[in-house]
Order: structure tokens, then sequence, then C-alpha cells
């Protein structure tokens, strides 16, 4: 199964960002492998980026991933609810990550619906809604605080390029589809950097 290289993310964190989507995000959970097809993604680059939770070179116990080796996985955790899976890019003692925003299941539904939603019965709403956030990607992962500083190179959580890498039927990738840049979600607090356009996503 072939996986995203440390190369790949220790390039520039915007190319790393938009290079990012259509690629596929495996999670092994126990004998299972949940996946999905990365369709959304934002930017954060700690020298230059106020809503960056390093902005500055700022060193703390909560950020002290954000300067490990490209291809490391940050996660936190915000509202003390939803966790957020961020892949760590650029050179080591750069403190730069791309948030993941929104997959489309790939494989593992039945496991990733329960992960989600619990017993309630999966209706067109939550089908619609079902990965559309950070923090409803994680849950369906199983994602938390524990699996933060994973190497991404790994065998618990990697990316490929391809559904193909892992044995599943290629992915109906829509003829027409592109890349829309904007600001990104939830960074008002940022000052000017809250119109970055450093959000991508696939349409």
């Amino acid at each position: 199964m072939a996986r995203l290289s440390r190369e790949f993310y220790a390039q520039d964190t915007l190319e790393v960002a938009r290079a990012l989507l259509g690629k596929v995000l495996v999670r092994r959970l126990g004998d299972e492998l949940l996946a999905g097809r990365i369709v959304e993604t934002e930017a954060y680059v700690g020298r230059r980026d106020k809503a960056c939770h390093a902005y500055g070179y700022r060193r703390t116990a909560r950020t002290e991933t954000l300067f490990s080796q490209p291809g490391t996985a940050y996660i936190y955790l915000i509202y003390g609810m939803y966790h957020c899976l961020n892949f760590v890019t650029e050179p080591e003692g750069e403190p730069a990550a791309v948030l993941l925003r929104a997959l489309e299941p790939l494989a593992g539904m039945e496991t990733m619906t329960r992960l989600r939603y619990g017993d309630k019965p999966l209706t067109a709403y939550r089908r619609k809604n079902f990965l559309n956030g950070p923090g409803k990607v994680c849950r369906a992962l199983a994602l938390t605080r524990a699996e933060n500083g994973l190497d991404l190179t790994g065998d618990t959580l990697f990316l490929c390029d391809d559904p193909e890498d892992m044995g599943l039927p290629p992915f109906p990738v829509p003829a027409e589809e592109t890349v829309v840049t904007g600001p990104r979600i939830g960074v008002d607090y940022a000052e000017e950097a809250r119109d970055f356009p450093w959000r991508f996503r696939l349409m």
C-alpha cells in the first residue's frame, strides 16, 4: 500500500494543503481500515499566521507537536468537545500544518457511522453532514489526543494517492471538479490573517 512520503509533507504548507485534495486518508482501527477522500483543507503557518497556535514560534505543551518532523499528526481539542486532525508540514522546527476539514467516505462506512451516530439511523440529513467538519472526521475515525504525534508514514494513520493503492475500487471523481479557495473558518480573532485565502475545497 503506497503511502505519501515524508518528503510530501516537507513542502510549503499552502502547496501541501492544495495537493492533499483528492488524496485518501486511511485509519487502521483494529483489523479494519477506515478511509475517506480529502475534499477540504486549511493551511496554518506559524511564522506569519496569527490564526496558527504557534504564531511567532510560540512553543507550549499544546503546540510542541507542530515543531515535529513533517508527516506528523497534530491533534488538538477545541471547545472541550471536538478533536481536529492536522498534518505537520515544512522542515522540522517550522510550526506549520494543514487542518483536515472534510472527507468523502470510501471504506468502513458501517463502523464510521456507529462512531458518529451510535445506534441512530443514517438519515439523508446525517449522510449529507457525515464528514463535513474536522470534529466529525475525528469522531468517525476514532481520533483523539491519544493519537497526537502519530507518524503519518506508519501503519495506524496514513495517506495515499488513490483508493486502488489500498485495494479499493476507483473512486468516481466528477469530471468538472475544481479547487475553490477562500478565507478559513472560525478565525475572526486573527486580525489580517482572518482574510488569508488558505481554505481549499473540491467542488
